[in-house]
């Protein structure tokens, strides 16, 4: 007998639907599946029939083929064990479901040896795709109802065992609907910003960078406090919109990372090493699968080190910051991931790490320095918003007790730059740092006085239309913050003072 049951697999963060036909035939007994599995799939024929037997199911001796259509989509992974072994007793008439239900639905899972049904990679990009794959129910492993449950119009059942789904599907006990669980919690940070001792213009640009979402690269001595400062950004970071939640959730779902969370309801803070591939940063793999940069999705991606790091990843960071996608071609076909992060970054201006610094002496050569800092192309250093240099600190702010900005204090700030950018673009995605060019005519506008400080800088910074409309970005950012319309000289000034790098590598590298 032939049956036909109903599955999906992930390409990227987008879901496919995959039909998993099963004939049952006379013949010399054997268990064959088709339609390009990978080897996981392949070795799922042990891992069901022992599962059935273990569940007291015992199949007729027959000839078992399994296709997993479309022939020509690759398939990965232990999702199809459930789907499998429901077609086998569908096809054994062990269980009888009408053409209308498995029409209607589809069945994720990895069997246990013992029939039990362990959780699967992709659970949430497939709900979210269910509609459009024209479903209206999933039944999955009870650990991954949760995260499905989260996506409306979706009937979603989660199940432990393969003995509890055989009975529901033969209506021998009822299962429940799983029914989505949001809690909202305020995060507890045992880090602040009342924390850092003096770096008041550090902070005022991750005031600005948290506000309108620009990337900062910072630049300073060994124990200057880059990293400190770094860690202490996502305490004053915009709480994540649904959207948003859902967007980062569906990324480490596919990656099998959101550790029995449903949803990833914090903003993302990666730091990869500086030992990292191209494929680990940007992602890549036979399979492909999201790199660090897609993992900080509406997060933050930390880069300490960075001229540590190789050229070629660097350099494939530029389309990314750019496009806050990331695609990766394949032979076969191309991926896009997601990859819309605030990047921060931060190294030492020199090999010893005391370039320009007050109290220890450079012992690097000028050719040492020049060497060091060519792994930092102009194209990459012009995508970033704000540079900042991070001064050592004296001895007398160290030990002075005055209370110091915090980052509640911080925060609010913030908050009220976001609800002003939401309001401005009608949409929680759009921010001053992702305008495109007629967005920045329309509401970067600048007084007169403005207008001719910009005129004379561009060619004395030599900006390129970039750099250009990254400072009048920054200008935007900083005249919201003082809750003014019309950007002035003032912010204008502070915009263009975080470009001051820019000189600082041309007088390094002439």
């Amino acid at each position: 007998m032939h049956t036909k049951i109903f599955s999906a697999t992930t390409i990227g963060v987008d879901a496919y639907s995959v039909e998993v036909e099963v004939d049952m035939a006379f013949g010399m007994i054997n268990f064959f599946i088709v339609g390009l599995p990978d080897t996981a799939i392949k070795e799922s024929r042990q891992r069901i029939q022992t599962a059935l037997k273990n569940c007291g199911l015992r199949l007729p001796e027959r000839k078992i083929t399994v296709n997993l259509a479309p022939a020509d989509l690759k398939k990965e992974g232990t999702t199809f064990d459930l789907p499998i072994a429901i077609g086998i007793l569908q096809a054994a008439k062990l269980i009888e479901i009408s053409a209308e239900f498995l029409q209607e639905t589809l069945f994720l899972g990895e069997l246990s040896l013992d029939g039990s049904i362990k959780p699967i990679k992709g659970a949430l990009a497939i709900a979210y795709d269910a509609q459009k794959l024209g479903k209206k129910r999933i039944i999955l492993p009870e650990h991954n109802a949760q995260e499905a449950a989260f996506i409306q119009n979706i009937e979603v059942y989660g199940v432990k065992h393969l003995v509890e789904l055989v009975a529901f599907l033969r209506h021998e006990q009822p299962l429940s609907k799983t029914v989505p669980v949001f809690k909202t919690e305020e995060q507890a940070y045992e880090i602040d910003f009342s924390q850092v001792k003096g770096q008041e213009n550090a902070k005022r640009a991750l005031l600005i960078a948290a506000a309108g979402k620009h990337n900062i690269l910072f630049i300073g001595s060994p124990g200057s406090g880059k990293t400190m400062l770094a860690q202490r950004l996502t305490t004053i970071m915009p709480a994540m919109t649904f959207d948003e939640t859902l967007q980062a959730s569906k990324i480490y779902s596919i990656s099998g990372k959101l550790q029995g969370k449903p949803l990833v309801t914090q903003r993302p803070f990666r730091s990869p090493h500086h030992t990292i591939s191209q494929a680990g940063l940007v992602g890549g793999g036979a399979f492909p699968q999201p790199g660090e940069i897609s993992l900080a999705h509406q997060g933050i991606l930390f880069l300490d080190e960075l001229t540590e790091f190789q050229r070629g990843p660097l350099e494939a960071l530029r389309q990314p910051l750019e496009s806050k996608e990331v695609c990766i071609a394949r032979a076969q076909q191309s991926i896009t991931f997601p990859a819309s992060f605030l990047l921060v970054a931060a190294f030492n201006p020199c090999p010893c790490g005391y370039y320009g610094d007050k109290k220890r002496e450079c012992t690097c050569s000028a050719q040492q320095v020049k060497r060091y800092l060519e792994k930092l192309s102009g194209p990459l250093l012009d995508r970033v918003d704000l540079q900042i240099h991070v001064p050592t600190i004296e001895y007398d702010v160290i030990k002075e007790k005055k209370q110091t900005t915090s980052s509640a204090d911080m925060k609010k700030q913030v908050d009220k730059v976001v609800a002003l950018q939401q309001k401005r673009f009608g949409n929680t995605l759009i921010n001053n740092a992702t305008m495109n060019p007629d967005q920045i005519e329309q509401f970067c506008l600048l007084t007169d006085a403005a207008e001719q400080l910009i005129k004379r800088v561009f060619n004395q910074l030599h900006l390129s239309m970039r750099g250009y409309h990254k400072v009048l970005k920054v200008a935007r950012t900083i005249a919201d913050l003082d809750q003014k319309e019309t950007i002035d000289v003032v912010h204008l000034q502070e915009a263009l003072m975080y470009r001051s790098l820019d000189q600082y590598f041309e007088r390094i590298q002439s």
